[in-house]
């Protein structure tokens, strides 16, 4: 039995794990049931795990891409932060579980990972960068030149349409009443 220690703070790490089970078991262990019974959770000793934030691959799936591959282009893991690990990580057969920060809530705990479950590493991800250069011009510095922008009309245009009809009904009743 291995111990994960999880920072409810950390963004930055995604944890990796081998599950050994039959591929007809796999679905079962890692799906929770109605009841709420969830043996993926059990086997990890986890107080507090997200479903939609955990990740099972059948690394058949994967085809000719390495699980180190995916684990780049999926969660953003430098293959440099996976170091020694890459050729155990890509080693592995069956499936494995991926755990993103986002699967524990923000939420502190020690995980105890017990069979079928074995720990493969936990891996620091790219931190996300701006989409591209900074802003310069004097609006987006907070130093615009005018007051604030001038209202527009403050009537919507589905409103106008719909009290011209009302209009058009109301005399085309008193004309058919007259």
């Amino acid at each position: 039995m291995s111990q994960i220690e999880i920072n409810g703070s950390d963004t930055s790490t995604v944890h990796v794990l081998h599950l050994d089970l039959p591929p007809e078991a796999v679905e079962r262990f890692t799906t929770m049931a109605g009841t709420g019974e969830w043996p993926l959770k059990y086997g990890l000793g986890a107080t507090h795990l997200r479903p939609a934030f955990v990740e099972t691959v059948d690394l058949r799936d994967l085809g000719p891409m390495r699980l180190s591959q995916y684990l780049t282009e999926a969660y953003d893991v430098p293959s440099r932060a996976l170091g020694e690990d890459k050729s155990r990580i890509d080693a592995l057969r069956g499936h494995a579980v991926i755990l993103p920060p986002q699967a524990f809530e923000a939420t502190s705990q020690t995980l105890h990972v017990a069979s079928p479950l074995r720990h493969v590493g936990s891996y620091a991800i790219t931190a996300a960068r701006g989409r591209g250069a900074a802003l310069r011009t004097p609006s987006a510095k907070g130093e615009g030149s005018g007051g604030a922008p001038v209202a527009g009309p403050s009537f919507s245009r589905p409103l106008l349409f719909t009290l011209v009809g009302l209009a058009i009904l109301i005399v085309l009743g008193l004309y058919f009443l007259l």
